[in-house]
């Protein structure tokens, strides 16, 4: 049975593709566990990060199960398919905690959307990268032609939309796509995730939340849950809430 599994291991989550019989293709059914795994990691504040790694060794995810959207009609494609994957790949862009993709092997469509809505990528040396939706007669509609727009250059997305034409690792990483290249991507990931804890995870949220406001990310509520978290800080909004509680009116004192 094709699954996203989710196993967590002591402060890390580990979101996990487990459909390796079709090269861990999405199904609508993986879409909607993985839209609850984010629920449950964002709701657990023991999990101070996350890796997204895949079942076995030629594909991280090479995209979207064909049979899962071929025979539906252009409304419910775009209403149900598109619109599914696109909600449920933004809920993992947005997690509050940090997010690593560990890419043991090719990442193509949906799983290459997959990868770019995690925080950074590590890859196996001879995985590589593509946006082949055009030889089926589609085009991407997880984010690969506006997240992955502003991490690689113009020219290279157009080499991979239009032209066909795949993204080594090497080439991916001197893009700065990716973190880094590995012969263990999760391994890798790992040692990474190990340095969030020498710091301060409500720091790490919060400089998430910064930078995802300055590259358009969610930004209206990035700078609203930025304003949100510093004026419940104060001694005026406990002393609104307590006025409100106590039928009375408040005396703010602007601290």
């Amino acid at each position: 049975m094709s699954t996203v599994d989710l196993h967590i291991e002591g402060p890390f989550a580990r979101v996990h593709l487990n459909n390796p019989g079709k090269l861990n293709a999405f199904t609508p059914e993986m879409l909607r566990q993985l839209d609850a795994h984010c629920e449950t990691i964002e709701a657990d504040l023991s999990i101070r990060g996350v890796i997204v790694s895949a079942e076995g060794e030629r594909a991280f995810c090479a995209g979207a199960d064909i049979i899962g959207w071929g025979a539906l009609s252009p409304t419910d494609f775009a209403r149900n398919w598109v619109r599914l994957g696109h909600r449920v790949f933004d809920r993992l862009a947005r997690l509050s905690k940090p997010t690593i993709a560990a890419m043991q092997g090719h990442a193509f469509g949906g799983g290459l959307e997959l990868a770019t809505a995690c925080d950074i990528r590590v890859m196996a040396p001879g995985a590589t990268l593509a946006l082949p939706e055009a030889q089926v007669g589609i085009v991407p509609g997880w984010s690969g032609t506006q997240r992955l727009a502003r991490l690689i250059p113009e020219p290279v997305l157009k080499e991979m939309a239009l032209f066909g034409r795949r993204l080594s690792a090497d080439r991916a990483m001197a893009l700065g796509y990716v973190a880094e290249v590995a012969d263990d991507p999760l391994a890798a990931a790992r040692e990474i995730a190990e340095g969030l804890l020498k710091a301060a995870p409500r720091a790490h949220e919060v400089a998430k939340y910064q930078i995802h406001a300055a590259v358009g990310e969610d930004r209206a509520a990035m700078i609203e849950a930025l304003g949100g978290g510093m004026v419940a800080a104060t001694e005026d909004k406990a002393e609104g809430v307590a006025a409100f509680s106590g039928k009375r009116k408040p005396d703010f004192k602007g601290r």
